[in-house]
C-alpha cells in the first residue's frame, strides 16, 4: 500500500461508478462527462453493464474506459464487479458464468482493476466472502443502494476481509444512474497524476481515501497511535480488529475513548486528533464523521 498522504502527486476526485444509456443510465456518455465536469470532479470512470464506455475526456475532466460485469459469488449469488481501464475485449465473455476471482483474472489479463462492487446490496453474507488476489478491494459505500434500500454501508464485509488477512482496499461511491438525483453523493480522493495509468496504479496500490463529504487532510500513523487532521466534525474513529478501536467525539460531554482531541474550532468540532494504537494488530483504518452525519474513510494505515 502507498501512503497518499506521503505521496507527492495531486489529489484527483474522482467518481467511479456511474451508468449512461449504453446500459440502464438516463444521460449520454457524452452528457455525463459534461454533468461530472460541471460538478468539479478530475475523474470519471464510466461502468456501464457489460459495455465497455470510452468517451473522450475533457481538459478538465479525465475519463477511464471501464465496465460493470456481473460474477457468481458464495451461495450462488450474483456478484458485481468494477472493471477499471479494461481492453475493449468483452465479446470473449460472452455467455461465461466465472466465480470473482475468475472474473478479477480476466479483468488484469485486459490491463484493468478489479473492484467488488455493493457487497451488501449484492446480499452476500460477511465471512463468507473471500476475496481473491486479482481483485483490489470493494466498495465501502455505494450512494445508489443507501438511496434506494439503505444497504449502501458495506463496513462490516470490509472489516471482516481485513481481520482475515486480506488486502483489501475500499472506495465510496454514486453508482449514478439518475444524475441529479443520485450523483454527487460519494466520491474517491485519489493521490495520482492525472493520466489513467496513474490512476490505475492508485487504485491497485490504495492511494486513496473515500468521503460523502468530510475531507481528511492528515493520516500520521506512528507505534502506538495514529494523528488525524481533517475537515471540522463530530467524531474521528480507528478500528483495528474485533471488538477493538478507538474513538474521540466533538462537544463538552463527547465521549473519548483511547484518544484525545488536538485542536478544535470555536463551535468545538474536531479538526485533529489523537488516537492511540496497539503495537501489534490486524489492521487499522480511519473514520472521520462530520457534523451533517457524511463520512471519509480511509485504507488501512499503519507506520
Amino acid at each position: 500500500m502507498i501512503d497518499p498522504w506521503r505521496a507527492e502527486q495531486e489529489w484527483l476526485r474522482c467518481a467511479f461508478h456511474a451508468h449512461t444509456t449504453n446500459s440502464d443510465g438516463e444521460l449520454t456518455p457524452r452528457a455525463l462527462v459534461k454533468h461530472y465536469e460541471r460538478a468539479g470532479y478530475d475523474v470519471l470512470a464510466v461502468t456501464d453493464h457489460w459495455f465497455r464506455s470510452d468517451p473522450p475526456s475533457t481538459e478538465r475532466l479525465l475519463v477511464v474506459p471501464s465496465a460493470e460485469l456481473n460474477c457468481v459469488l458464495p451461495g450462488d449469488r450474483d456478484g458485481h464487479v468494477l472493471a477499471f481501464g479494461i481492453d475493449d475485449a468483452l465479446a470473449s465473455l460472452e455467455g461465461e458464468r466465472l466465480d470473482l476471482a475468475d472474473t478479477g483474472a480476466w479483468i488484469t489479463d485486459n490491463g484493468g482493476v478489479a473492484y467488488l462492487a455493493h457487497p451488501y446490496w449484492t446480499g452476500v453474507t460477511p465471512g463468507s466472502l473471500e476475496l481473491p488476489d486479482t481483485v483490489s478491494g470493494i466498495e465501502v459505500y455505494n450512494a445508489s443502494c443507501e438511496l434506494e434500500i439503505g444497504r449502501g454501508v458495506s463496513t462490516v464485509h470490509w472489516d471482516e476481509l481485513l481481520e482475515a488477512g486480506h488486502r483489501c482496499f475500499a472506495l465510496a461511491t454514486d453508482d449514478s444512474h439518475h444524475p441529479g438525483f443520485d450523483s454527487d453523493l460519494a466520491w474517491t480522493w485519489v493521490r495520482a497524476e492525472r493520466t489513467i495509468e496513474g490512476v490505475l496504479e492508485a487504485l491497485q496500490t490504495g492511494c486513496f481515501y473515500g468521503s460523502t463529504g468530510p475531507r481528511i487532510t492528515s493520516v500520521a500513523a506512528g507505534v502506538g497511535s495514529v494523528v488525524v487532521e481533517c475537515d471540522p466534525c463530530r467524531s474521528v474513529t480507528v478500528m483495528f480488529g474485533v471488538s477493538s478501536g478507538a474513538a474521540v467525539h466533538a462537544g463538552r460531554l463527547g465521549y473519548r475513548h483511547g484518544g484525545e482531541i488536538l485542536e478544535t474550532t470555536p463551535d468545538g468540532s474536531i479538526t485533529a486528533a489523537r488516537l492511540d494504537l496497539p503495537r501489534t494488530t490486524p489492521y487499522a483504518r480511519v473514520q472521520v464523521t462530520d457534523e451533517r452525519g457524511g463520512r471519509a474513510w480511509t485504507n488501512p494505515v499503519g507506520p
